[in-house]
């Protein structure tokens, strides 16, 4: 007889519960008769269909990725999205982040290829949310993606602006060519979307579709204001979007990049609220955000990587704060990722006291 192996993970710690026995490593369970017939030598002959139940290590997977997802570890998500997507090739959370992460983990020279490679796997994620998530459920769905599509799409931008700027002026517009393909990449993963939204759904998700061409107007913005070149074939194209935004937000007013040009002097952006903490604690001035405050000011200000994403933060928290405030899925998924910070930062000695924000 051969030791009682799981097919799943290769573990030899199986026990019996509850009638059936129970990987102890994976949690893959197998019924009393498939155990024996895996610990017979040599060949088995099985007539007919053997059905592993995988649900728990699924289930598994999911929260480990999502736990992952939350705290911003974007190499464990990718790495347990990847085992999900094998196990489950019907998931739209897992189609979606293993191209999602693996494009968060790319080179600046790489941004418009990861750009795409998002843009490019949303129809198929579309097609797997109507297909799989009850109806019920795909507003939250469709609120995620949005929220993910805008938040990568500005960090390309960003660190596209952050490299041009950080290049000797001597040379600096030599590179002013991929500085821009590089913004108009990541401003493609919003418009794929918009049109996906609007082609399937028409005016049901108008505040999203808005929303992106919104994006899309200031991540065209960070590019125009650098370039000396004519921009009246941009201002065109913005104001079209600007149309676009009308529909759904007859008070937006297009801004103008016309003659617009500005200096590239690289620059702190100028603090101020914490819209998401503020959002979930109620208050710009209670503990948790007093700590984040801090964290903000003298950690993140302090490197490259953490300036850009304070700009990224506040060019896109207002928005997404506007839409999603109010709803209970948002404060609910947003205080359990904040207290877990708030409270590791506390206990690597941020205070939670009263505080000032520090000027620039």
């Amino acid at each position: 007889m051969k030791a009682l192996t799981c097919e799943m993970c290769g573990s030899t710690n199986l026990l019996k519960q509850d009638g059936v026995f129970v990987c102890q490593s994976c949690g893959t369970k197998y019924s009393v008769e498939e155990a024996k017939k895996m610990m017979v030598e040599g060949t088995v002959d099985v007539q007919g269909t053997v059905k592993v139940d995988t649900s728990d290590e699924l289930k598994n997977l999911y929260e480990i990725a999502r736990r992952a997802k939350d705290s911003d570890n974007n190499e464990n998500a990718a790495k347990y999205y990847d085992m999900i997507l094998i196990k489950d090739p019907s998931s739209w959370e897992a189609n979606f982040y293993v191209v999602y992460y693996k494009a968060m983990g790319c080179t600046i020279a790489q941004i418009s290829n990861a750009a795409c490679s998002v843009a490019n796997c949303l129809q198929s994620v579309f097609d797997l949310v109507q297909s799989n998530v009850p109806e019920e459920k795909q507003d939250e769905v469709f609120g995620e993606l949005y929220a993910r599509c805008s938040l990568i799409a500005h960090m390309f931008a960003n660190a596209a602006e952050r490299t041009f700027l950080d290049a000797d002026l001597s040379y600096r517009y030599e590179y002013y060519g991929e500085f821009s393909d590089r913004v108009l990449a990541a401003t493609s993963i919003l418009l794929t979307y918009a049109e996906l939204l609007d082609g399937r759904f028409g005016d049901k998700y108008g505040k999203i579709y808005s929303n992106c061409f919104k994006d899309s107007i200031e991540l065209t913005v960070i590019s125009t204001k650098h370039a000396f070149a004519d921009k009246s074939g941009m201002q065109n194209l913005i104001n079209d979007w600007a149309e676009k935004v009308k529909k759904y937000d007859p008070s937006y007013s297009a801004p103008s990049v016309v003659d617009n040009y500005k200096s590239p002097i690289v620059s702190t952006p100028t603090s101020s609220g914490c819209y998401v903490a503020t959002c979930v604690y109620g208050s710009y001035d209670c503990p948790e955000v007093w700590t984040l405050r801090r964290y903000r000011d003298f950690t993140l200000d302090e490197t490259w990587y953490g300036r850009a994403f304070i700009k990224t933060y506040y060019a896109i928290s207002p928005t997404i704060v506007k839409w999603f405030g109010e709803t209970n899925w948002f404060k609910s998924l947003w205080r359990k990722v904040l207290d877990a910070w708030v409270c590791k930062l506390n206990k690597s000695g941020v205070q939670n006291t009263p505080y000032k924000d520090k000027e620039y």
